[in-house]
């Protein structure tokens, strides 16, 4: 092989491998810039809806985007009767598809309530998972259910009662999104991680390891007194979000329900792919001030990111924040996405070529002028847009 011809062959080897890679990036080069922002929701406005809560976002193995929430039909209440509500997007999130209602409890008194969206890669499907009769209000028993799309959210399952294989059990998932392991141990497996009952309160998480059509039980971090009533203060942890870092554990950002410690956010991790939640390793995060909430997180070629009301007291001033170093510490700088009220929120990215896709993180959110839950929102955020 001539010489020329070689060194093209390496040049086209190195630039492969590292079109892939996780590259580590310096603090330095990050400066988010709200790129762009629409209302995807606004309650009280669309028939039957009253208010639009708890919003999930991700991409789909195609590249679309869905955004998924809760339609509580007649009031703002965790009880009622609710739709699940979806919108998708063929240009990452320039333009939407109307409202679809891809579920309907019907009239139940303690309907549905979302849930945990998972992307399997390997299958090309989008699984969402959620709940019914959670709060055993005029019901009994709560089940988990899941519903599936394999072409893209067009079209969905009807649902399936995962409590057949899982045990009859309050089971919240997320919310947020769950995660396909990308790498070892358990490199595949589907995890969707949620909280119990106040009283039965705790980080639990469901496994799948053929794609979603079997589920058992994997780790579970219970509260203390567990099954028990809570006083303030004691040690409660609720609703949360997984992200998978590049050496294969599992992190999991967790809302601190009784204030334990600290008005902070707790995080544990589990190193064997779910399985475990070792005490061990459990800290509380001092930097992450929280108001008591569901929170979004994502980790995204080394960088983890964390979005949530910043504020000890009340659900106001939505903060997105970014960590080089795996959550051991938080960049000094902040961006602020919404001063006013704002809720819940949640994070996706896409990454794969074109580069271009991997310069963005999408932030869907609760926000108001009044109160958090008078829309939600979708936020399109520049990593690099603020230099």
């Amino acid at each position: 092989m001539e010489k020329g011809s070689r060194l093209a062959a390496l040049s086209l080897l190195l630039s492969a491998a590292f079109s892939n890679c996780v590259c580590p990036i310096s603090p330095e080069q990050i400066e988010p810039l709200l790129y762009e922002e629409q209302l995807l929701w606004v309650s009280g406005t669309q028939g039957q809806v009253s208010t639009y809560r708890i919003p999930l976002l991700t991409f789909t193995p195609r590249g679309s985007l869905l955004a998924f929430a809760e339609g509580r039909k007649s009031s703002s209440s965790d009880f009622g009767a609710k739709f699940i509500a979806m919108r998708r997007s063929e240009d990452k999130g320039a333009t939407w598809s109307p409202t679809t209602f891809i579920v309907d409890d019907g009239t139940q008194a303690d309907g549905l309530n979302l849930g945990s969206v998972v992307v399997d890669e390997e299958a090309r499907s989008v699984i969402l998972i959620y709940s019914i009769c959670f709060h055993l209000y005029q019901c009994y028993p709560s089940s988990t259910m899941m519903v599936e799309s394999r072409d893209d959210g067009r079209s969905w399952s009807q649902p399936r009662n995962l409590s057949v294989q899982l045990g009859v059990k309050n089971f919240a998932p997320g919310p947020g999104f769950g995660i396909q392991k990308r790498y070892n141990p358990a490199k595949g497996r589907l995890v969707v991680c949620g909280h119990g009952t106040l009283e039965g309160d705790g980080v639990f998480c469901i496994l799948s390891d053929d794609h979603g059509h079997n589920w058992y039980n994997g780790a579970a971090l219970k509260s203390i007194p567990y099954n028990q009533k809570k006083r303030p203060l004691d040690f409660n942890p609720d609703e949360c979000q997984p992200v998978e870092m590049t050496d294969g554990s599992i992190v999991i950002n967790v809302r601190n329900q009784n204030n334990y410690h600290c008005r902070c956010r707790v995080v544990v991790r589990s190193r064997d792919g779910g399985l475990s939640l070792p005490i061990d390793d459990l800290y509380f995060d001092y930097t992450l001030v929280d108001p008591v909430v569901a929170a979004g997180a994502l980790q995204k070629d080394g960088v983890l990111y964390f979005t949530n009301p910043s504020n000890e007291q009340h659900r106001v001033n939505l903060t997105l924040r970014w960590s080089v170093t795996d959550g051991v510490s938080w960049e000094d700088k902040a961006v602020q996405i919404w001063s006013g009220p704002s809720g819940y929120s949640s994070m996706t990215s896409l990454d794969r070529d074109p580069p271009e896709d991997r310069k963005y993180i999408f932030v869907i959110y609760e926000k108001g002028h009044k109160d958090y839950y008078e829309t939600v929102s979708f936020a399109k955020i520049h990593l690099f847009g603020g230099r």
